[in-house]
């Protein structure tokens, strides 16, 4: 199709850009494990100046506001593109859209971290919306990949219950990364000293930061069973992709209970706390890339007596 050259464009700038709010992410949690968020008393300056003073902390804070102000400008140029094309601005343009109002309140929540002296419900606004404008992104990427791509998705229906699993892991994954965070910026996450009790107990008082603590490890239960079980669902799709996003995904929720266990042991040190959100933050794009796809597959339907028509017109066109 003539399309797909400007739709391959938007998707690699789709994703360089998406790259790079993965990297925001990431160093934003090395900003908060070193205490660097008040490195730059002030915004958008750095202690006054726009090259600001070679010492550690100050860097590493000045950095992050590197890469935003890199996120800015390659979203802002993302924007340009889409909407200077009609087809891209017909399939991607809502998207394009959200990720624009997402990165005002980001920009806002930034400056509002350092006047508010590193606010903890600010300081997790901030990490919630660079999520969601990272999910926006990941989105836009996939849409556009899928528009550029000459070979269809199947056209096989996907498997009963696939969809919410996906879904429901997706949202999981959001909220569990926002979850942490928070315990990040409370200071929470040497609460509980062992695994998996806590100072000896399985069922701790749910209180003060061990509650919260508690609360990031239950749900790190609940996920894992939820990526297993989506996983597993996942063999029996019709579509390569979407098995080996199942698998994939399971591999990181075993290298992220690794990396949540060593957080304890180890004493949180700082590199180790950004791969755990690295890879939670992985973790979000697998997910969401594999329920885009698999809401791209026709629903099974059943016919009155019980039978799944999708699955036997699937099983008809393969055999034709």
């Amino acid at each position: 199709m003539s399309a797909n050259p400007t739709f391959r464009l938007a998707a690699r700038l789709g994703l360089a850009t998406t790259l790079l709010v993965y990297a925001l992410i990431v160093i934003g949690s090395v900003v908060r494990t070193t205490g660097s968020g008040l490195a730059c008393p002030d915004w958008p300056l750095c202690q006054g100046r726009w090259i600001p003073p070679f010492q550690l902390n100050v860097m590493i804070e000045w950095t992050h506001r590197l890469v935003a102000l890199l996120v800015s400008l390659s979203l802002a140029a993302l924007s340009v593109l889409t909407f200077a094309h009609a087809a891209l601005r017909r399939r991607l343009g809502g998207l394009v859209v959200l990720a624009l109002i997402l990165l005002a309140m980001q920009i806002l929540l930034g400056a509002l971290t350092v006047w508010k002296l590193l606010d903890p419900s600010v300081v997790s606004g901030h990490l919630a919306v660079a999520l969601l404008i990272f999910a926006t992104l990941v989105a836009y990427a996939r849409t556009a990949r899928q528009a550029s791509e000459t070979v269809a998705i199947p056209a096989a229906a996907r498997p009963a219950g696939l969809m919410p699993v996906f879904a429901g892991a997706t949202a999981l994954t959001y909220l569990q990364s926002l979850l942490g965070g928070m315990v990040s910026t409370h200071h929470a996450g040497l609460a509980c000293p062992d695994w998996p009790t806590c100072f000896g107990e399985w069922f701790p008082p749910l209180q003060g930061l061990v509650g919260l603590q508690m609360a990031h490890r239950f749900g790190a239960y609940v996920l894992t069973a939820l990526v297993l079980a989506a996983a597993a669902s996942a063999r029996s799709a019709p579509d390569r992709r979407v098995r080996a996003a199942g698998s994939l995904a399971l591999g990181l929720v075993v290298v992220q209970v690794v990396l949540g266990v060593s957080n304890v042991y180890l004493g949180a040190p700082v590199w180790l706390s950004a791969a755990h959100l690295a890879t939670a933050t992985a973790l979000l794009a697998v997910l969401l890339g594999a329920t885009m796809r698999i809401a791209a597959h026709p629903r099974v339907a059943r016919d009155p007596v019980g039978g799944p028509i999708g699955a036997w017109r699937a099983g008809e066109a393969a055999s034709s």
